[in-house]
């Protein structure tokens, strides 16, 4: 008599799951970001997350420009300079 041999598909291989990450950290975080808490090189969030217009501070960058007497060369610094007072008056 002959047993009957049942075939058995093999299984798909399982995607490796990447490690649990802490959720402490995570909950921590959102709830600091959320009260305005969090600091991101030392800045507040609510001021790096605070946005201006880009149209203004093309304006502001500009003028900073002019004062200047249009020197080419620093117009990095001006653009900060200008993000810097707009987010100042706006707080």
């Amino acid at each position: 008599m002959a047993e009957d041999v049942k075939k058995v598909k093999p299984q798909p291989k399982a995607k490796a799951k990447a490690p649990a990450k802490s959720s402490t950290k995570k909950t921590s975080a959102k709830a600091a970001a959320t009260n305005g808490t969090a600091k991101t090189n030392g800045v507040p969030s609510n001021l790096t997350q605070m946005k201006v217009p880009y149209e203004r501070v093309a304006q502001l960058a500009h003028q900073f420009w002019a004062e200047r007497g249009h020197q080419h060369g620093h117009h990095e610094d001006d653009w900060f300079r200008a993000e810097q007072e707009l987010r100042g008056k706006a707080s």
